[in-house]
């Protein structure tokens, strides 16, 4: 069948490789569309250290059920649109034995410690197929992205009395803009681009701040009436937004970091200890996480088509991918379709 590997830094090709046999307690899934996401375009640029090359990349999955294994739950049967859980959870670490198995300490996400889904069809244990409702599959493909938003959202205890940031308004940030809007909260979007800015706002965000252009320490105190935010969500993963979130939370606040800067983060700490901050890692997502996802696209207030910023064949996909490299500010989501 056909599929997509990342073969080596900058090196991208559709490859051909054997159908996957199918276990009794699995489900045969058809690919119809597959996201590629920021951990991608980190492979593909030689930076991503989870990574052994070559690897079929992918974990943002809309798909039909093709067929399904003799041990399988009758609740998922052939023809059903589904979306699935990409990480894996060992059943014996810390994380496992606290049931946030969305941390496990062993983890293997599609695509990354292992080959993903930018193929024709997967078979996955039934257990990580999650039924869409009545989504399509394109617009499943945005389901796990926005997942891990709302995830960090969960993690922040966010309610309608509080003032959130998120720095970084890509898909998850977007995600976490939107769970924190349905929870009532006052949601401040932060990023250096206009357009993604103006998008926010059309997706739950009260405020708007251009950290390139408006100062934002100024700003902040202005909105918050000189408390600052009670929480900070950093969706960016750079230094400079790591401090922002430490410096510009307001005392007792809640700082939730999603994003992996990929060099050391020097802090002032005294802030630490004088703030009494929360400062709490946000890793993947959860089932219900999933879930709750999935009923927020189930309203179709979701600007769908703005958040998918291209639609590309497998074969078109290498082209795809150094184009993203080489202006990766301005996309959201590039989705390969398989139909």
């Amino acid at each position: 069948m056909k599929a997509i590997q990342i073969e080596k830094e900058r090196q991208m090709a559709v490859v051909d490789i054997p159908t996957q046999e199918m276990k009794p307690n699995e489900v045969l899934l058809r690919l119809e569309y597959v996201g590629f996401c920021g951990s991608d375009l980190s492979t593909y640029l030689g930076k991503n250290p989870m990574v052994k090359m070559p690897v079929i990349p992918g974990h943002e999955v809309g798909a039909v059920i093709e067929k399904v294994g003799a041990d399988v739950p009758e609740i998922l049967k052939p023809g059903m649109v589904v979306t699935c859980n990409p990480y894996t959870n060992c059943g014996k670490c810390a994380s496992c034995r606290n049931n946030r198995v969305n941390a496990c300490q062993h983890n293997e996400t599609l695509g990354v410690q292992r080959n993903g889904a930018m193929r024709e069809f997967i078979a996955l244990p039934w257990e990580k197929v999650i039924p869409a409702g009545e989504l399509d599959p394109r617009t499943c493909a945005l389901i796990e992205p926005m997942s891990v938003g709302f995830h960090a959202v969960n993690r922040a205890q966010v309610t309608d009395i509080d003032t959130v940031v998120v720095i970084g308004c890509g898909m998850v940030g977007m995600g976490a803009i939107v769970r924190s809007a349905l929870r009532g909260a006052t949601v401040i979007a932060a990023d250096i681009d206009d357009e993604k800015l103006a998008l926010a706002k059309e997706m739950g965000a009260t405020y708007a701040v251009n950290t390139m252009t408006e100062d934002v320490h100024a700003r902040l105190q202005e909105i918050t009436s000189g408390f600052g935010p009670d929480v900070i969500i950093e969706a960016v993963g750079s230094p400079v937004t790591y401090n922002m979130a430490v410096n510009e939370v307001a005392f007792t606040g809640r700082v939730i970091c999603i994003g992996y800067a990929k060099t050391e983060v020097s802090f002032q700490t005294k802030f630490f200890v004088q703030k009494e901050l929360d400062i709490r890692g946000s890793r993947n997502a959860q089932p219900s996480d999933f879930r709750a996802v999935i009923h927020y696209l189930e309203r179709g207030t979701c600007p769908v088509d703005r958040l998918i910023s291209r639609e590309v064949t497998p074969e078109e996909a290498p082209e795809a991918m150094q184009q993203w490299a080489e202006n990766p500010g301005k996309v959201f989501r590039i989705l390969v379709r398989f139909s």
